[in-house]
């Protein structure tokens, strides 16, 4: 159930636009075609959408594991004024739907003076990614235990050497697993993408891509069909570099 879509988007990718077209849909092709792909690669602009996707999925990334991490270890190792209520907020943040804070932020971004722009995007991703991120982070942290960070300060290593050359390199594996949902959420993104890219459409990002090829009247679905699968290639690639991390990420963290 979850394959055949991606199946039938790929083979549409490859079908010459009669098949596509046809009232007798088959779930093979004898005559495959690159012409789909070539009016992708052909649009003057693709490049160029392509390397603001990477841009801002790649920001999103870094900056959010940084922030997530740094903020998992405070919440989890020191005790502080409002902590329980940072957390219950973060909490309450993921249940917020992405919609209804469409406009909201859209009026937040003009009166800074970021519409049109990749932060536009940037910072909004950042933003959602972040309570998944310090949620799933705080149990990685919580279960280093506290005798090795005592070690460490024993041996006279300072709180700074002791987060990032010892902690993060055991929480890494969480920071996999996080980091795959803001790269998804970041690439996948539409609505954050016509919604404060108005004018400027060198700043758009592949999924803006999409309309390109769909035209209510004569929608290009061979096109369309072949961005989206050209938009899920370094997906999957992502996927492939970071596996095996992703599966021990998953899996838990490190034990007494």
């Amino acid at each position: 159930m979850v394959a055949f879509p991606l199946y039938w988007m790929v083979l549409s990718a490859f079908k010459p636009a009669g098949e596509i077209e046809s009232s007798e849909p088959r779930p093979w092709t004898l005559s495959p075609t690159l012409d789909s792909f070539r009016r992708v690669f052909g649009q003057q602009e693709f490049g160029r959408y392509f390397l603001n996707s990477l841009v801002v999925a790649g920001t999103v990334v870094i900056v959010s594991a940084v922030i997530a991490f740094l903020a998992a270890t405070a919440v989890t190792r020191f005790r502080f004024r409002f902590r329980t209520t940072l957390l219950i907020m973060f909490l309450v943040a993921q249940m917020v739907p992405v919609e209804a804070l469409a406009i909201p932020l859209f009026f937040l971004l003009r009166d800074a003076g970021q519409l049109n722009t990749l932060g536009a995007l940037i910072l909004p991703h950042i933003a959602f990614s972040l309570p998944f991120a310090i949620w799933m982070l705080r149990g990685f942290v919580r279960a280093v235990p506290e005798a090795l960070e005592e070690a460490a300060y024993l041996d006279g290593a300072s709180r700074a050497r002791f987060l990032w050359q010892i902690l993060f390199p055991l929480v890494f594996p969480g920071l996999v697993a996080t980091s795959v949902f803001s790269f998804i959420s970041a690439w996948n993104d539409f609505l954050f993408a016509k919604s404060f890219i108005i004018s400027d459409t060198s700043q758009s990002t592949l999924p803006m891509a999409l309309l390109v090829f769909y035209k209510p009247d004569d929608p290009d679905w061979g096109g369309v069909m072949a961005a989206s699968t050209v938009m899920t290639i370094p997906v999957l690639v992502f996927f492939v570099l970071v596996q095996r991390r992703l599966v021990s990420g998953l899996g838990g963290a490190v034990k007494d």
